[in-house]
């Protein structure tokens, strides 16, 4: 027992060691999206906002609607200076029918190794599924805001509200 007690200790403590920060620089990384590119955070860096919505699992009840909400509201996030994506451990595949079922106009980015969830800190490391969080990075690289308080339905919504409120510039 004391063993598990100290494997969980330990757990806890090299999780928060990680754990992603506002202020912080967001962790870079590089992955393949639906639309067949791969997108790198630092293609991003002194251009615009980036803002990542991870989600747990394609073709799921949640998912399919937050992924609606972005499509069909997208216009709002698209006032303001930020690339937008949603990033989940689902294969690129998967991603890929994914985003055309729902008809998404943005990039759905595929971490199926967990790598880049586990480095956002968001990564539900048992089931391989990243929790539904939505990260908020600024020009500069540094982390904005990290939203837990998800709804789905009104997502983009939400989004656009959010880069407002952290001064993300409108676009021109």
């Amino acid at each position: 027992m004391k063993h598990i007690f100290g494997l969980l200790l330990a757990t806890l403590f090299s999780a928060s060691a990680l754990a992603l920060e506002v202020g912080k620089p967001a962790p870079d990384f590089s992955l393949q999206a639906s639309d067949g590119k791969t997108y790198s955070l630092s293609d991003f860096k002194g251009k615009q906002a980036v803002v990542i919505a991870w989600f747990p699992k394609a073709f799921t009840k949640g998912c399919t609607i937050e992924c609606k909400s972005l499509a069909e509201d997208g216009h709002l996030i698209r006032k303001y200076n930020a690339a937008y994506f949603m990033a989940s451990t689902d294969e690129v595949e998967v991603n890929k029918k994914f985003a055309e079922e729902q008809e998404a106009d943005f990039p759905l980015l595929s971490d199926p190794e967990g790598e880049v969830a586990k480095a956002y800190d968001v990564l539900i490391p048992v089931m391989n599924v990243a929790k539904r969080v939505t990260i908020y990075i600024g020009k500069d690289g540094n982390v904005l805001k990290i939203d837990k308080d998800i709804k789905p339905s009104t997502s983009a919504a939400d989004i656009a509200k959010n880069l407002g409120e952290l001064g993300v510039e409108p676009k021109g």
